[in-house]
C-alpha cells in the first residue's frame, strides 16, 4: 500500500523497498534504542513486521517505522527513524500518521510505542500517556 505527501514523498509498505543496509547505520548508528543492532537483526526485524518505509519522490529512502503486531489484539511501533538531513519538514508525522492509519493495523485495540523525546509527534495522531503505567511490567535480557 502506497500513501503520497508533501512535496512528492511517499510512505509504502513494500518492504522489498526497504534499503535494508541504509536503516541498519540508522538504527545501529544513530538511534539511542538499537545502538549496536546488528544487521543481521535488523534484515529479520524487518522481514518479521508490517514495515513501512519514506521515501523521497525520486525513491531514496528517507525513513523507516515497522509494527511488530498479531494484527488483532497488540501492535508495537518500533523502530521510527527518519534521516537527519529532512527532520522538520513533517515528514517524521506523515510516516506515524501513515502508519497508525494502516488498515491492517488501524482498529488493533492496544497499540504501544516508547520514546525518549518524540511524544509530541506521536501526540498528533492519538498517543496518549499509558494510563495506568503501574500495570505494566517488562523483563530485559
Amino acid at each position: 500500500m502506497r500513501w503520497d505527501g508533501p512535496d512528492g514523498h511517499f510512505v509504502d509498505d513494500d518492504r522489498t523497498f526497504v534499503d535494508v543496509e541504509r536503516v541498519h547505520r540508522w538504527l545501529s548508528e544513530q538511534s539511542y534504542w538499537a545502538a549496536g543492532r546488528e544487521l543481521d537483526v535488523v534484515r529479520r526485524s524487518i522481514e518479521q513486521s508490517l514495515t513501512l518505509g519514506l521515501y523521497s519522490p525520486s525513491g531514496e529512502q528517507l525513513g523507516v517505522c515497522r509494527w511488530v503486531t498479531d494484527y488483532e489484539t497488540f501492535a508495537w511501533l518500533a523502530d521510527v527513524f527518519v534521516d537527519e538531513a529532512v527532520r522538520g519538514r513533517g515528514l517524521g508525522v506523515f510516516l506515524v500518521s501513515c502508519a497508525a492509519g494502516h488498515p491492517k493495523v488501524c482498529d488493533v485495540p492496544l497499540q504501544l510505542l516508547g520514546t525518549r523525546d518524540a511524544h509530541d509527534i506521536y501526540r498528533k495522531v492519538g498517543f496518549v500517556p499509558v494510563p495506568e503505567p503501574w500495570r505494566w511490567m517488562e523483563r530485559r535480557r
